[in-house]
């Protein structure tokens, strides 16, 4: 019988020759090509020879997982949930919404306003700070996790690089030059940095007495020293180091006038290393200053009045924004956050209950004999 080829069969790879036999060469063909097949390898993989191991979930393996993980988690829970409750923490909102504040006066300022407006807030603090407390600024409605603002910054300049330095990266735009000087530090999150003075008072009989607020050791240690560095050169005149450079457009003072202290100047200032590692959500809160503990047989803030002095030079108002002051403790967990407690203890008693409904389940209908009889 004659075998007829279309020419599409033959531009497919079909010998003209003969027909071709599943797992062997062509029929007829006469070539001596090698043997094409579809065969995986035999291996342990490709032939699916390899050991598995699956788990048979039974009631004697089910329950008790249950309830080693209630009597964990809940004991854990509660710990850290006590912890939390210890730690002190006190909060002001100083954004001055309200026409009772005494920083409402200052709601519309500007980023060039000069004097700085200032405003005084007074307040009591019921209980002792007996440790360590840190001071916080907070910001609401401030997205620095938006993408564009994420990387509208120079790294390399930022590490000190003196060609990034005159010529940063084009990530920076807007914020890369001022009257056709290059900004130093360049980029959207730099020019939007955080510059409210706060200071802290201690109200005795009429009498003010000022808080040591420590302005070092706030910032991480690797942002510090590896992180940040000022230009290669002469490091105690910083001024020549930054020469050709402008200070970004929404800053009252260039990066070398950021402190009179050389070793928390330029790009190596604390306040401005914490403001530059951006938060991941809306609200949040950066470290601003450290009190330190004196005396061991004193707390750190005794209960009383206090007052709190604000250089209101950041303007939030326009987008809706609040700003905040807060004190707070710390514990071996960090700060004050209850979530991780009760997450822990709501997952420890679902699994509890889940173990007491399965056993009482398996208890009353475990033994039943399940086997039917099947009629003939």
């Amino acid at each position: 019988m004659a075998v007829n080829y279309s020419a599409k069969e033959e531009a497919d790879g079909h010998p003209s020759g003969g027909v071709g036999v599943p797992g062997g060469g062509a029929v007829g063909g006469g070539g001596g090509g090698a043997v094409k097949t579809r065969k995986p390898d035999t291996t342990a993989f490709k032939q699916q020879r390899l050991p598995a191991w699956q788990p048979i979930l039974t009631a004697g393996t089910v329950l008790p997982a249950f309830f080693i993980i209630g009597l964990i988690f809940i004991p854990i829970g509660i710990g850290i949930f006590v912890t939390s409750n210890n730690i002190r923490e006190y909060e002001i909102d100083y954004t001055g919404t309200e026409p009772s504040s005494p920083c409402n006066k200052c709601l519309n300022v500007s980023w060039d306003s000069t004097p700085p407006c200032t405003c005084t807030i007074n307040f009591t603090l019921e209980h002792s700070f007996e440790s360590n407390v840190f001071m916080y600024y907070g910001l609401s409605n401030f997205y620095q996790n938006h993408r564009r603002y994420v990387k509208s910054r120079d790294d390399s300049q930022l590490n000190g690089d003196n060609s990034s330095l005159l010529n940063p990266s084009k990530e920076c735009e807007p914020y890369r030059t001022n009257e056709d000087k290059p900004i130093a530090p360049c980029g959207a999150i730099a020019n939007s940095m955080f510059n409210d003075t706060l200071e802290l008072y201690r109200i005795d009989n009429d009498t003010r007495t000022p808080i040591t607020l420590i302005k070092k050791g706030i910032a991480w240690w690797t942002d510090k020293n590896v992180k940040f560095r000022n230009p290669t050169g002469d490091g105690n005149n910083l001024t020549a180091l930054f020469q050709g450079t402008t200070k970004p457009v929404n800053w009252r003072k260039p990066v070398y006038m950021l402190d009179s202290e050389p070793d928390n100047n330029g790009f190596i200032n604390e306040d401005f290393i914490v403001w530059m590692r951006t938060a991941a959500l809306p609200t949040f809160r950066k470290l601003y200053r450290l009190i330190e503990r004196k005396n061991n047989l004193q707390p750190t803030l005794q209960a009383g009045k206090y007052s709190l002095d604000i250089a209101y030079n950041y303007p939030v108002h326009s987008f809706d924004g609040r700003k905040r002051m807060i004190l707070s403790t710390i514990s071996w967990m960090g700060g004050k956050n209850p979530f991780l407690g009760i997450a822990y203890i709501t997952v420890g008693s679902i699994c509890f209950f889940l173990g007491v409904v399965l056993l009482i389940i398996h208890h009353k209908y475990g033994n039943r004999n399940t086997s039917a009889d099947i009629p003939n």
